[in-house]
This record gives C-alpha cells, structure tokens and sequence, in this order.
C-alpha cells in the first residue's frame, strides 16, 4: 500500500497559513478543523510544518504571549516530507524514527498532500478486516 492509494481516498486538501499568521490564527485553524498540524507554506512553497507540541512547546517557554507572535516563529523547519510512490512500512518507519505524526507528500515539487499517523491506522485496520473477511469466506467455501 502506497501514499498514493490512502491519497486517493482521503483526498489531497491541505490546510495551510503563511509564516507570517499570527500563531493564534493556527490554533484556531486546528480546532476548527480538528486537525494535529497545518502546513506553513509561503506562495505555494512549503516554508515549515506546524504542530500541537510546536504550540504547546513554546506556550510552555514563552507563556500565553507567543499567541501573538508569527508562526515562523514557533514552525518546525526541518519538514520530513514523503513521496507518493513510498509504501505505508516506509511512513511508519519515518514517523517513529522522527518522532511525529505528519508527513506532507511532495511531487514534483510541489506540496500534493498531507498524511497523518491516524491515516496510516485507519487504512492498516481497513487491511486488517478486508484480509479477515477474506478468510472467514475462504472457510466456509472450503
């Protein structure tokens, strides 16, 4: 299974500020869409990603105020991103390695997605069940 085929089904919309938003205006994206993570993209260039812990983290060092501050400010940088053609075992790898749950998928450059870890659950249990059916039918036609 491929980024590409859980795409497919979730769909390619991103949800996205500009690195000068004021972090307050991403916390309210994130409830409203009830959401972990909104891409910080500049034009159509992804600039840093944005999390729940990035939030958390820096109201924890700054207190309340950095509500008022821009989210480049408080983004993640560094993005891990991932291609459409790399398989779910290869998501998983990443996520736990690094320690996030976000991955923005890029093709030709250009930002086509985002996937996340609950994503990646969602589809695995899909597996799981279709692959049970499958043997519970397998059983009663033997």
């Amino acid at each position: 299974m491929t980024v590409r085929s859980i795409l497919n089904t979730k769909g390619h919309q991103i949800m996205s500020v500009e690195p000068d938003a004021k972090l307050s205006v991403a916390v309210k994206l994130l409830g409203e869409k009830k959401i972990g993570a909104v891409l910080v993209m500049n034009q159509s260039r992804l600039e840093g990603i944005l999390s729940e812990r990035d939030i958390v983290r820096v109201i924890g060092e700054r207190g309340a105020g950095a509500l008022d501050e821009p989210v480049s400010q408080v983004m993640t940088r560094k993005v891990v991103t991932c291609k459409e053609t790399d398989t779910v075992a290869e998501l998983m790898e990443m996520m736990t390695k690094g320690k996030f749950r976000h991955l923005p998928v890029i093709d030709s450059g250009k930002v086509v997605g985002l996937i996340s870890i609950g994503d990646i659950v969602k589809r695995r249990v899909q597996e799981y069940e279709s692959e049970q059916e499958a043997l519970r039918d397998y059983i009663k036609t033997a």
